[in-house]
Protein backbone atom coordinates (compact mmCIF):
# COMPACT_ATOMS: atom_id res chain seq x y z
CA UNK A 1 0.00 0.00 0.00
CA UNK A 2 1.39 3.43 -0.62
CA UNK A 3 2.23 6.25 1.21
CA UNK A 4 -0.52 8.99 2.05
CA UNK A 5 0.11 12.19 0.51
CA UNK A 6 0.63 14.66 2.87
CA UNK A 7 -0.40 17.50 1.11
CA UNK A 8 -4.23 19.09 1.80
CA UNK A 9 -6.55 19.29 -0.65
CA UNK A 10 -8.75 22.96 -0.07
CA UNK A 11 -12.30 21.95 -0.12
CA UNK A 12 -15.58 23.66 0.02
CA UNK A 13 -17.98 23.44 2.71
CA UNK A 14 -20.13 20.61 0.52
CA UNK A 15 -16.73 18.62 -0.25
CA UNK A 16 -15.81 20.01 -4.52
CA UNK A 17 -12.64 20.97 -5.10
CA UNK A 18 -11.39 25.02 -4.99
CA UNK A 19 -10.34 25.51 -8.36
CA UNK A 20 -7.57 28.41 -8.29
CA UNK A 21 -7.91 31.23 -10.69
CA UNK A 22 -5.15 30.88 -13.65
CA UNK A 23 -3.01 34.24 -13.06
CA UNK A 24 -2.55 36.03 -16.23
CA UNK A 25 0.59 38.05 -16.56
CA UNK A 26 0.47 42.04 -17.46
CA UNK A 27 1.20 42.89 -20.66
CA UNK A 28 4.48 44.07 -21.23
CA UNK A 29 5.41 47.19 -22.96
CA UNK A 30 8.58 47.54 -25.04
CA UNK A 31 9.66 51.30 -24.56
CA UNK A 32 11.72 52.77 -22.80
CA UNK A 33 9.76 55.39 -21.21
CA UNK A 34 7.47 52.34 -19.11
CA UNK A 35 10.61 50.58 -17.64
CA UNK A 36 12.24 53.69 -16.38
CA UNK A 37 9.33 55.16 -15.11
CA UNK A 38 7.56 52.01 -13.41
CA UNK A 39 8.66 51.90 -9.60
CA UNK A 40 10.20 48.59 -8.23
CA UNK A 41 7.01 46.34 -7.44
CA UNK A 42 7.85 43.92 -4.45
CA UNK A 43 5.81 40.41 -4.04
CA UNK A 44 2.26 40.67 -3.88
CA UNK A 45 0.94 39.07 -0.45
CA UNK A 46 -2.85 37.92 -1.41
CA UNK A 47 -5.54 38.18 1.13
CA UNK A 48 -5.45 34.30 2.18
CA UNK A 49 -1.61 34.07 2.98
CA UNK A 50 -2.39 37.04 5.38
CA UNK A 51 -4.92 35.43 6.86
CA UNK A 52 -3.05 31.96 7.23
CA UNK A 53 -0.35 33.44 9.27
CA UNK A 54 -2.10 35.73 11.49
CA UNK A 55 -1.01 34.13 14.39
CA UNK A 56 2.31 34.16 13.94
CA UNK A 57 3.26 38.46 15.06
CA UNK A 58 0.99 37.35 18.65
CA UNK A 59 3.13 34.30 18.97
CA UNK A 60 6.25 35.58 18.62
CA UNK A 61 5.52 38.61 20.76
CA UNK A 62 5.01 36.01 23.17
CA UNK A 63 7.89 34.15 22.64
CA UNK A 64 9.53 37.19 23.25
CA UNK A 65 8.33 38.28 26.36
CA UNK A 66 8.47 34.92 27.88
CA UNK A 67 11.97 34.68 26.48
CA UNK A 68 13.12 38.52 27.73
CA UNK A 69 11.55 37.60 31.49
CA UNK A 70 13.48 34.45 32.06
CA UNK A 71 16.52 35.99 30.64
CA UNK A 72 15.92 38.51 33.08
CA UNK A 73 15.32 35.97 36.13
CA UNK A 74 18.78 34.52 35.19
CA UNK A 75 20.42 37.46 35.52
CA UNK A 76 18.95 38.28 38.64
CA UNK A 77 19.26 34.77 40.28
CA UNK A 78 23.28 35.36 39.17
CA UNK A 79 23.53 38.17 41.61
CA UNK A 80 22.00 36.49 44.70
CA UNK A 81 23.43 33.33 44.26
CA UNK A 82 26.97 34.39 43.46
Amino acid sequence: MGKKSRRKAKRRAGGKFVQKAPIEPAPAKATLESKAAAPSVGPAVSSTQATRYQYILPELRLIGIISGSLFLILIILTFFLS
